[in-house]
Parts: structure tokens; sequence; C-alpha cells
């Protein structure tokens, strides 16, 4: 597709993670030194706009840091005298409703945007606390960032598209921030999710869709199924998985495309991650468009390996006095295997992290044996850049009846490894503990699900006043009730109402 004045040109990108592992010698810098390739990259392809998934930032308070240097470079690759060449025919006032200055950054006068950037938020860098406030938001009103696709009701989502015309080519984008994915599936179920059309001529509009949520199943509703997404849309740029699959792949239900651009930087020592990762060069022209992956040069290089020893046992015998060493040394090997590929793949490639990740998955079912994980990593603590984590031994466990699992035994939760008790969800923990409390320590003026919310972003996202926030929004709530209905001040009466009205 030939670049021309009816030529839409567009980098997509998501989960950059900017700040993860900020405070690591090692890998401090990974993620600005890859934003700002991929910024280097939407200047270097004179592109009309960059568009990004979500998680632009990895904390949902990010530092003074990541803040500093995510400011510094959109200030420098994304401001200048380049022209615009698209305009908005969308209402502006609704697309970015939930800014100070609900208009594109680029028609600011105040403001000299070469490249603006249009961004929704992820599951990371979401909205939290009494006023509702994101990072993306202090972007949006320092002008570098143009936040859309938010949606402040929990009942409904309604979708209103930013509305982009070049030439002749016109573009109607939609978003969806990050909503919690088993209340996104039940509004999909329920007919709660609206996204509008074009008012002129619906079928000369190009249909984009911006998402933040599971792709993957993580349970029967803690993701969003493709088919649920409307059909007249044409593409779908999936943010929140970090696996890198690009290419567009066609929904034959739907006959829509997805691409999935994955994270930028390796946040987990996954699979998924170790996929070569990718940011996109979308064109648009009329209603065909043509997807140009570009691979990133800076990314810190990762490699993984899964080992079953019960697969090997010509090597080793669980019964023999020195198989434990015998299994040290084969994992060693691996280990250097994984450097030599490393080594190999970085050569012709100055750009590229020396120290590259390196997992090594162990499985010792079997009556096995795992040696010392500590001894072994101190050999390789020079030429990794994950030194501490290198070998993970897993032991497969019997499938568990699915009612037990539902239980949560508190006198035994605090005795458990960090990484199990991590894997539980706040919500789940306050509701176990309220359904087997005793009657004098039920909830009557909060609720476990006001509470369960408060508590997650309280742990989550550092929200130190999400608890104090919501006691007090109760209370004047009640107040409110108990002076309308006038209840007479005796506290068995304002009991009762209150068990009533809760």
């Amino acid at each position: 597709m030939t670049d021309d004045e009816d030529t839409f040109k567009i980098l997509i990108a998501t989960d950059i993670h900017l700040g993860y592992l900020e405070k690591d010698a090692i890998r401090g810098n990974d993620t600005y030194v890859t934003f700002d390739e991929i910024l280097k990259h939407a200047k270097q392809n004179d592109v009309d706009f960059i568009l990004l998934g979500g998680d632009l930032f990895h904390d949902n308070k990010p530092s003074r840091k990541s803040l500093h240097n995510c400011i510094e470079l959109l200030r420098k690759y994304c401001m200048g005298d380049k022209p615009i060449t698209f305009e908005i025919l969308s209402d502006q006032a609704v697309n970015f409703s939930t800014s100070k200055f609900p208009w594109v950054n680029y028609q600011d006068e105040n403001l000299n945007i070469s490249i603006p950037v249009f961004s929704v938020h992820g599951n990371h860098d979401d909205p939290t606390g009494a006023d509702g406030l994101c990072a993306l938001d202090v972007l949006s009103c320092a002008g570098l960032v143009n936040h859309f696709g938010r949606s402040r009701s929990v009942e409904k989502v309604e979708v209103s598209p930013v509305l982009l015309q070049k030439g002749s080519t016109r573009i109607a984008m939609y978003g969806i921030g990050s909503i919690p994915d088993e209340r996104l599936y039940r509004m999909f179920l329920n007919n709660q999710v609206t996204m509008l059309r074009p008012r002129e001529d619906e079928s000369s509009w190009f249909n984009l869709l911006v998402v933040h949520q599971n792709r993957s199943k993580h349970g029967a509703t803690n993701y969003i199924p493709e088919q649920f997404l409307d059909d007249f849309l044409d593409l779908v740029v999936w943010g929140h998985e970090h696996e890198c699959r690009i290419d567009p792949e066609r929904n034959e239900q739907r006959l829509f495309y997805i691409t999935q651009p994955g994270s930028s930087v390796v946040t987990s020592l996954s699979p998924g991650e170790a996929v070569k990762k990718h940011i996109g060069l979308l064109r648009v022209k009329g209603r065909k468009m043509n997807l140009e992956k570009i691979p990133l040069q800076t990314v810190r290089q990762f490699f993984i390996q899964d080992v079953v020893l019960r697969d090997h046992l010509n090597l080793f015998n669980p019964d023999h006095p020195k198989v434990t060493q015998k299994i040290e040394a084969f994992c060693q090997e691996k280990v250097e295997e994984m450097l030599d590929e490393a080594e190999r793949d970085r050569l012709g490639n100055p750009q590229m992290p020396e120290k590259p990740l390196i997992r090594l998955r162990v499985d010792y079912t079997g009556g096995f044996e795992a040696f010392n994980v500590m001894r072994f990593n101190q050999k390789f603590v020079d030429r990794l850049a994950n030194p501490k984590d290198v070998v993970h031994f897993v032991r497969h466990r019997e499938c568990k009846d699915a009612k037990d699992e539902e239980n949560i035994n508190f006198d035994e939760l605090l005795s458990r490894a960090s990484a199990e008790v991590m894997q539980l969800r706040v919500e789940d923990l306050v509701k176990q503990y309220f359904a087997t409390a005793e009657k004098n320590m039920q909830l009557s003026l909060l609720t476990e699900q006001g509470m369960g919310k408060a508590v997650q972003e309280f742990v989550d996202k550092e929200e130190r006043d999400a608890i104090e926030e919501l006691i007090n929004y109760q209370l004047e709530k009640t107040q409110h009730h108990l002076k309308e209905r006038r209840v007479e001040a005796v506290e068995e009466k304002i009991d009762e109402e209150v068990s009533i009205h809760g």
C-alpha cells in the first residue's frame, strides 16, 4: 500500500510498562530505552499518530523517574512543527469527556504537536481513588497524550468513536479501557455494551477498536470472547496480552481481524514473553489495511526451556545417591546452551542489552529432589540479567475437588508460600472472611463488594485512603437516607433501618 494523501499511517504498540523494575541495577532502564525506540520508529516512519493499547506505566502510581522519563521522551519525539494531515469529525467533548481539556492536543493553540498519541488505560495504570484519576490523565492534562475509551458507569458501556478523516479515508476509532473482565463479560451478556456508529454512510468507515482485556481464557468469565465484539469491526488492536501475535488473525465467526502487538518488555518469565517483540505500522486507505511489523531491537533477550526429569530416566535414577548432582550438571549444560544461543542471536545488534534473561523450568515429579537453587544461580551471576531466578522447580499435584479450593483456611494462609498467596484475589479473601465470620463480625453499614474493592485498591494500587474514603462515602449516604426517612434517634430503630437499607 503506497503512502499518499488518502493513507493513514498509524504506529501501534501496547503494554510498554514504563518503570518496570526501575530499581534493578541491570534491567532498570529497559522500559525507557525501548519506549525511546518505539517513538523513534514513529518519527522515522512519519506516522500520522501513535495508538497505544494500555499499560503505558507498570505502576498505578508511577514514580517521579517514570513520569519524568515518559514526559521527556514524548516531548522529544511528539512535539514539533510537522503539520497534522488528518482531522477529527466527531464531538471531542464526548470523546475526551473525562479531560479538563476536552479536545485533541494538536488543536490546542498553546501546544505544538507533531505526532499525536492516543491511548486507552490498562489494568496497571487504571483510574483509582476518590477522583478516579490515572497517570494518563496527568499526561492528558499536560497535553502530551489523548486519553480516550474510558467508561465511568459500572452498569453499561457506551462507546462513542473518535471519527478521523485523511483525504478520502475515514476511520471510526473505538476504545475500551481496562474494565474488570467478569464485569465486562456480564455486561456483554446482558447487552449493556453499545458501540455507536457514525450517523452518515456507515459502510464507508474503517472501524478500528482498541481494547485492554484478557483474550485467553482465565476462568469461566475472566476473559472477553472474541465473538462478543460487534461484527461491523474491521480490526481489533488487543492489549493486555503480552505474547506478540501481531500478524492480523481473522475471526471466522465475526469476520474481523485481530492484531495482538504484545508487550515491549518481559515482565514475567513465561513462554509467551519469549516470542520476539514487535510493534506495528498500520496503513489504512479506504476500507483496506496493511500491517507492517517492526522488530524491536532494544528488547532484552529471553530464552526459556522446560525439562521433565522423568522423561530422562535413562540419565537419572531417582534412587541413585548422586542423582541430584547429575541433575544439577544437566541443568547447567542447558543454561549454557541458552547462553550460547543468546550470544549468537545478539551478533550484529549493538542495541540489544548484553545480559539475557534465562529461565529453566524443571519438573521434578516422580521422586526426584531439587538441588540448591541459590548455589546454582551464583554460577551465572555475571552473565545473566536474572541471576536470582534462573531455575524454577515445579511438581505436578493431583487435582483437588473444586469445592475444597473455594474454601480458604485462614489458619494455613500465613504458612503458604508467597507465590501461592499472591494468586489469591483480595476480593475473594474479603468475601470468604465475612462468609465465615461470626454474627457480631458481619458487615451492616458497608458491603462485602465495596469493602473487597477498597481493600484491593489499597493492596494492588497503593491507594492508602481507599478504605477511609469508602467508609466516609457510605456514612454520608446512610446519614442522608436516615434524614430523608426521619428515623427516630434510637439505636435499635437506626440498626433496623440500616439493615433494611443496606
